[in-house]
This record gives structure tokens, sequence and C-alpha cells, in this order.
């Protein structure tokens, strides 16, 4: 199956010219629509990029985006974060001709098919070979549905199994694989824990944001890799870009220990104090006590 001409991957990536892991996962799965890489102009390996990847590289001018969003801080000139890329895409997309397109980081080392029953316990597990035919059934589904956007989910949050609660409701999240429509244009805020951010902030305005529990993709662990946001979050650990999005949704969000063993701060949702509780006519009771 091949993807339409307006449909696009971009993979958003800094200083990683010669390890485009999700590059070689995508060929792996079968791959064949069209693929960009959106670097900025401060970026010190883009001439290596254009020599390996020639015209599917994009450059964008990182210190043109200031002020173009809300950063919410006043860290001036600190720019070695993902958040710029993310705002300036949806223009790139359009200028080139793009409607639908997915943005993926560069350290996707597995896409992931998940079986299972009515209980939601999982019968199986399949490595994505033809990731078109998934493609195409995501962005089928999504242009069948208001959302703003929708994603995979990621490997931890398939942690606990059938207790962890990606199986027990529509997660309202979305992070990591982001499937977009230039027509339904949303911006991202905050210098980091942008994808949090924006999806708490936009859902309490309204706004739908889903993750898709039975498709997963595993990448390599942040800090760990270098390159990309690595630096940012050695400086400045979970428990700073995780106020960000207190900062946006005091009422709602809080930090709070995450983890079994070795616990970290992290950032906790009550999803509802954050978003609308909209109930169908058809579950209301009437004055008179009769179903409406």
């Amino acid at each position: 199956m091949k993807m339409p001409d307006n449909f696009a991957i971009f993979i958003l990536t800094h200083g990683r010219a010669d390890n485009q892991i999700t590059l070689r996962t995508l060929q792996k799965a079968q791959y064949d629509g069209r693929l960009y890489f959106l670097i900025d102009n401060e970026d010190k390996q883009q001439e290596r990029y254009k020599e390996l990847y020639g015209d599917n590289v994009i450059v964008f001018d990182k210190a043109a985006m200031d002020g173009t969003f809300d950063i919410m801080d006043n860290f001036n000139g600190r720019r070695n974060v993902v958040v710029f890329a993310r705002n300036a895409l949806n223009e790139i997309a359009k200028s080139i001709g793009i409607k639908y397109y997915m943005v993926l980081d560069d350290d996707y080392q597995q896409f992931e098919f998940i079986v299972y029953d009515a209980k939601k316990t999982i019968l199986r597990r399949h490595n994505i070979s033809d990731i078109n035919y998934v493609l195409s059934a995501m962005l089928e589904y999504f242009i069948s549905t208001p959302f703003t956007c929708i994603a995979m989910c990621q490997g931890g949050d398939l942690i606990g199994g059938t207790a962890s609660s990606v199986w027990t409701q529509h997660k309202r999240k979305v992070m990591n694989s982001f499937l977009c429509d230039t027509d339904r244009p949303f911006q991202f805020v905050g210098r980091i824990n942008e994808d949090t951010n924006t999806y708490v902030e936009l859902g309490a305005k309204g706004h739908l944001f889903a993750t898709i529990p039975e498709l997963v993709l595993h990448q390599r662990e942040t800090q760990g890799n270098p390159g990309g946001l690595t630096e940012f979050y050695l400086e400045t650990g979970t428990y700073y870009k995780s106020f960000y999005t207190v900062m946006l949704q005091p009422s709602s969000v809080h930090c709070s220990l995450m983890g079994q063993t070795h616990k970290r701060l992290h950032h906790s949702i009550k999803w509802k104090h954050t978003v609308p509780m909209i109930i169908r006519e058809v579950h209301k009771k009437v004055e008179n006590g009769s179903e409406g």
C-alpha cells in the first residue's frame, strides 16, 4: 500500500546526522512515502545532513521563531529544545503541498502492533512489517474524527500490563508521534515538556487528543543518546520540566513521585479537573425523572 502524496513523515533531529535510528526503523518497516528531516540553522551538522539526505533535508530559522509562541519563561537565548521545530512545521508542511503529516523524533527503534481481547489481555505482539498499511489506517481514522491530533502510545505506557491506564481508557495525551492536519493547526507551548503542556492546555479548551493503544513505538532512552534534547534533560531534570505544566494548570496538575525503586518527580494530571466532561443527552435525567 502506497501512502498518498499529500502525506509525509517529518523527522525532527539535531546533531545526529550519522545516527538516524528512526529512518532505519522506517526502512525496515517498508515505508515508501514522502519523508523529510527538519533541522535548524543552528545545527553544526547541517552540511553533513545535506550530504547524506540531500533534498530531504529542510532547514528552518530557529531565531525567527522567537516570540511567535508562548515559551513560558525568560531564559532568553536558550534554544536547545525541540519546541521551535514543532511550531515551525505546520507552515513548512503547507508550503511543500503536504496536508497530513506525522511528526517523529529520530530515535525510534521499533514499531509494534498489539492484539488484545475484550478483557484487555494482550494476546499477541508483532513488529510492524508494513508501516504503510498501519499509517493509512491511522490516517483514515484521523480524517473521520474531530481530533486535533492523534499518536501511537509509548512502550512505557504498557508498564503494568492490563493495569496500565492506557488499557482502561482512551488516553487524552499525545507524545512522540503526532499525526496532524495542516488545516487543524495548533501551537505547542513551553520551552520543555511542550507536548504535555499542549494537550493539557488545549484539552482544557475542548480540543481532542488521543493515544491509540494498539500501536506502540519504542525509543532510545533520552539521556543515553547524545544530541537532540539530551543535554537539556541532563542539565535540568524531570522536576524542572514538569513544572511548566503545573504553571499552566495548577488546579489540576501537580508533581508527584514516579517509579517503583528509582523514584523521580514527574507531573501528575487529574483529568476530571482538567478537561470538559460533557455528558450525552441520552444519559441525562430530565426533571420528571425519566430518561432524557
